[in-house]
């Protein structure tokens, strides 16, 4: 629970609440699962973009099993999922034993995915999976050269590293922290380069053509130079705002060589797609070494987990476990 003192310091506290604290809605769920995201992070130092009332409990992704529901589609002792949407913003999210939400925001938990392996993904490895579907729509082939993934030790970055490995992309990691190098190598980055050498040309209107596609996860400078640089028809994914939320560019990369800017939002991505996406992670693309990307905490050791993220010294995915029931 995160609750805001007199002078608008956050403080976050473990505390024990009633199911009737929670909305109403049409479908209980007692949470098995969590996990922690950067909008996490900022909803527990208070920032008003992301919630607006407090006392608040963050936590925009849950799995677990359906406890109550009003609604046939969901019966209890069903294995679901509920991500985005409004889940840790200003509804109560999943950073509690138990959530309760519309049943439009839920779905089944794909077969062939665990509980723990879904929060291994998360709303993190759910958006490099869309990042990914829409290159690919777009026509990316792997022989059509190396794909740049920025923010690439973060969540995001860290899952769409390993999974343009995993389709047999060439993809290249940008980093300002050189000494995990040998960290994003081992995830299947083909080369990692630091942010200073991607920054070089900041001033010019067009930049050597290199990628044939682009992940960027951290806007700003990086996504322009990014997209600067990109080849003649390529496509960029642009989910995230880490490094800064403008965008510093000039319109010659789409009029002279046909770049397509692709914003990719997680929160409100329609079901159909949305099951679509889960169903090639939990099949062709599921990733085999999840355990080595995300490590497992409890909500007592989720403060400083919270601090690191805001510092910018994650890495990975962090699951929030939150016990058996009873």
């Amino acid at each position: 629970m995160v609750r805001k003192d007199d002078d608008g310091a956050c403080h976050c506290q473990i505390e024990t609440r009633s199911l009737a604290d929670l909305p109403e809605s049409e479908v209980l769920i007692r949470v098995r699962y969590s996990s922690l995201n950067y909008k996490d992070a900022l909803s527990a130092n208070g920032n008003r973009g992301v919630t607006r009332r407090y006392p608040h409990t963050p936590g925009i992704d849950a799995v677990g099993t359906v406890a109550r529901s009003t609604v046939p589609e969901f019966t209890p002792g069903m294995d679901v999922l509920c991500m985005g949407y409004d889940l840790g913003m200003n509804t109560p999210g999943g950073f509690a034993e138990y959530i309760r939400v519309p049943a439009a925001w839920v779905m089944e938990l794909p077969t062939g995915l665990s509980p723990l392996e879904s929060m291994q993904l998360g709303t993190a490895g759910f958006t490099a999976a869309q990042c990914v579907h829409a290159l690919l729509a777009h026509g990316l082939e792997p022989d059509d050269g190396p794909v740049l993934v920025s923010g690439a030790t973060g969540g995001v970055g860290s899952l769409a590293l390993r999974l343009l490995a995993h389709l047999g992309y060439q993809a290249v990691a940008v980093t300002g922290k050189p000494d995990l190098e040998p960290y994003l190598l081992s995830l299947g980055a083909a080369e990692v380069i630091g942010r200073d050498r991607l920054l070089r040309g900041t001033g010019r209107m067009l930049l050597r053509e290199r990628w044939a596609g682009v992940v960027d996860t951290v806007g700003g400078a990086i996504l322009a130079n990014a997209i600067k640089a990109t080849r003649y028809g390529g496509m960029v994914t642009c989910c995230g705002n880490a490094a800064s939320g403008d965008l510093p560019l000039n319109v010659y990369p789409f009029i002279l060589r046909g770049i397509t800017l692709a914003g990719i939002d997680s929160a409100n991505c329609p079901m159909s797609l949305r099951r679509k996406i889960w169903a090639q992670l939990a099949g062709p693309w599921k990733l085999a070494d999840l355990d080595t990307l995300a490590r497992i905490v409890s909500l007592a050791e989720l403060n400083g987990e919270i601090d690191r993220m805001l510092q910018g010294r994650a890495r990975g995915r962090v699951v929030v476990d939150l016990g058996e029931e009873g």
